[in-house]
């Protein structure tokens, strides 16, 4: 059966999934008890798209975002002409799919009508046109960690808009563990900022259940597709591929390696081959924070966490000259940073408890979310907010020409190759 002939797919909008209804109650029960707030409120509905059109010829293309999934998406910025909202339109050209990846956009779209929680970037509306696969989610007008890393904070963010980052992505992750579910996907890409301050985890077709025959099971050993993209963010025990497995302590893992790419713009492991980098984190080779010496874990131990919980300010990224750094620079053309940074106790603490060598020992999303790196997150404001984010502009403007020379939906045009994309959604 081809991936058309999926219900899910095969009719212009999305119908009602059985699955959905299974899993309702769970979701509610868990986001109704969970009654921390930390996002800033948006205008009421901005980033509802349920009651937007199925139809192409609603939606005018302003802008590619970026490309993913093997280069075989194009993300643009959309606007809906007959309200005039903007939205991020994701195509596929499914003929160009194998079926493998049929498959992964298969789950990507039930696992969008099934999850529930402010911080997960799901999409309740997806159609098709000709060929062409369309999803269609909230725009995100400050793009992705990874896009703000290049553009704006080629030497690293500031801890205060880290902790921000982070904290939303551990309420994610807290629900899909609770779900049973395992991301397997997280990296800075994959972290998205809505103009409102709405931190959005997404990759979801990288996500894999850990139920089988209605129980939980302690250990998976399915190998995420397009993992070599995925490397320098997989832990020890997905890589290791032995008997023991992986649970949802692998995304702890990913989660350290998060933090060291948004505090110092580069990612660890990122400059070594394949082969050298399974054999450094098999070994239990440490990436730590710039300001200290690359010793092993044991070493650092002795790290204090500090009562306080708030940003030094020590570690304050460099605006000077990042406001014209281009956003498709590859990550190798980065600056290097002018020096060592020094980073707070409670920092350090973070990354070390996320990155231990057994996954036993790293806390789980919800201990994490108590940590005292966090507590400066309750405190921001829609202003303080936008101090974290200068100079970043979010992109709200329908200045922005229409994509010239769109080609008309064709299930056999060539897909072209560009530069590497400001979002990458793979």
């Amino acid at each position: 059966m081809s991936f058309l002939d999926c219900s899910c797919i095969s009719h212009t909008q999305v119908q009602p999934l059985d699955i959905e209804e299974r899993y309702e109650d769970i979701s509610h029960q868990f986001l109704s008890s969970d009654g921390s707030e930390y996002t800033l409120q948006g205008p009421a509905g901005s980033n509802d798209i349920t009651g937007l059109s199925a139809e192409p010829a609603h939606y005018l293309l302003l802008s590619e975002l970026g490309r993913g999934f093997n280069n075989l998406s194009r993300v643009y910025m959309a606007h809906h002409i007959p309200t005039g909202q903007l939205v991020a339109v994701k195509q596929t050209n499914l003929d160009e799919c194998i079926e493998e990846e049929l498959l992964q956009l298969m789950n990507e779209v039930l696992l969008s009508r099934l999850f529930r929680h402010p911080n997960l970037l799901t999409s309740r509306l997806v159609f098709s046109s000709c060929c062409q696969l369309w999803i269609l989610t909230p725009l995100m007008s400050y793009g992705s960690a990874d896009t703000l890393l290049r553009t704006y904070f080629p030497d690293g963010m500031s801890e205060s808009l880290i902790a921000y980052l982070l904290y939303g992505v551990l309420k994610a992750l807290e629900y899909l563990h609770k779900m049973g579910y395992v991301h397997r996907g997280v990296k800075a890409s994959h972290i998205l900022l809505s103009g409102e301050g709405h931190v959005y985890l997404s990759g979801l077709h990288s996500v894999y259940s850990m139920m089988r025959d209605g129980k939980r099971m302690r250990a998976v050993f399915d190998m995420p597709h397009h993992s070599p993209a995925l490397l320098p963010w997989l832990s020890p025990e997905l890589l290791r591929q032995d008997l023991h497995g992986y649970g949802v302590k692998s995304d702890i893992y990913s989660l350290g390696i998060v933090a060291c790419e948004l505090v110092s713009g580069r990612v660890p492991f990122q400059d070594m081959l394949p082969t050298q980098m399974l054999l450094q984190k098999l070994r239990g080779s440490h990436c730590c924070l710039l300001d200290v010496a690359p010793f092993p874990l044991g070493e650092l131990g002795g790290l204090k966490v500090s009562r306080s919980g708030v940003d030094s300010g020590i570690g304050e990224s460099v605006a000077t000259g990042s406001m014209t750094h281009s956003a498709t620079a590859p990550p190798t053309d980065r600056p290097q940073s002018p020096g060592p940074k020094n980073h707070s106790a409670t920092l350090h603490n973070l990354v070390q408890l996320c990155l231990q060598q057994q996954p036993e020992r790293r806390p789980s999303a919800s201990t994490l979310l108590t940590h005292a790196f966090f507590k400066q997150v309750k405190r921001h404001t829609r202003d303080t907010f936008l101090s974290l984010m200068y100079p970043a502009v979010p992109l709200t403007s329908l200045e922005d020409p229409p994509v010239s020379c769109l080609p008309a939906p064709s299930c056999h045009a060539p897909t072209p190759t560009s530069a590497e994309a400001a979002w990458d959604f793979s």
